[in-house]
């Protein structure tokens, strides 16, 4: 019997797996692009600033205005404001509600809506974590490659990622090691993950075990992750 959940557990442990991976190979580069974004100091409506003898108060204001940094702060408020699940099921059932459904028939879809809520969920998370690695870098030098004249392109890569890599590890992990424990929240939209293979055993058979048995997988998914990242923060010692 043992033997018999076990095996189905891994299938369910196949589709976690699938998620947190798509996850984040899809969450880890657009957090950097809404990083940026957010950090964007382009002001389109700055040339009202020409006259300042009649600046108003609103035209200022206007002058100043950041729209992408606008927009992706507004973003990121609005993703971390409200529950995962919440938006799990929002992206998965309200295009269909609209009369526009955008997902593909079948577990492929369901599988499609919960990559794409997970992606962005996670995304703007890792956003903020980005934006502060990059500004914790010291100004200076960011200054000093220009004065090697470097490009800005250089400056960002050999300067600024490295040693904002060291010190979003620690706040990174955190949050890689909650995205495991959040593919469980797929069972909502009926994806096939591993709590939901657990739970259909309650269904079925009226066996309780299986669902407290799966906590043996993410331990070991976790502890996994865990090991990883603790070489990882070793490896990174030597920009101390």
């Amino acid at each position: 019997m043992l033997w018999n959940v076990t095996q189905t557990l891994l299938t369910g442990l196949a589709s976690t797996v699938e998620i947190f991976f798509l996850t984040l190979l899809f969450a880890l580069p657009l957090g950097l692009v809404i990083a940026f974004g957010s950090m964007s100091k382009w002001q389109p409506l700055r040339f009202l600033t020409a006259n300042q003898e009649k600046l108003g108060g609103f035209t200022r204001w206007l002058a100043g205005i950041r729209p992408v940094s606008a927009i992706c702060n507004f973003l990121v408020w609005i993703v971390r404001g409200t529950p995962l699940m919440l938006q799990l099921i929002g992206f998965f059932y309200i295009p269909g509600i609209i009369g526009h459904n955008i997902w593909p028939s079948g577990d492929t879809g369901r599988m499609m809506a919960t990559v794409v809520a997970f992606s962005l969920n996670y995304a703007c998370y890792f956003s903020v974590i980005y934006r502060g690695g990059i500004q914790s870098v010291p100004v200076g030098q960011r200054e000093a490659g220009q004065v090697l004249g470097m490009t800005k392109s250089q400056i960002f890569f050999k300067i600024t990622l490295m040693q904002m890599i060291k010190r979003i590890v620690p706040p990174m992990s955190n949050e890689i090691i909650t995205l495991v424990k959040d593919t469980s929240l797929a069972r909502i939209i009926a994806v096939y993950e591993l709590t939901f293979t657990g739970y259909s055993f309650m269904k079925s058979s009226g066996l309780v075990w299986p669902l407290f048995y799966t906590g043996v997988f993410y331990l070991l998914f976790v502890g996994i992750l865990t090991i990883f990242f603790n070489f990882l923060e070793r490896k990174l010692d030597y920009f101390r």
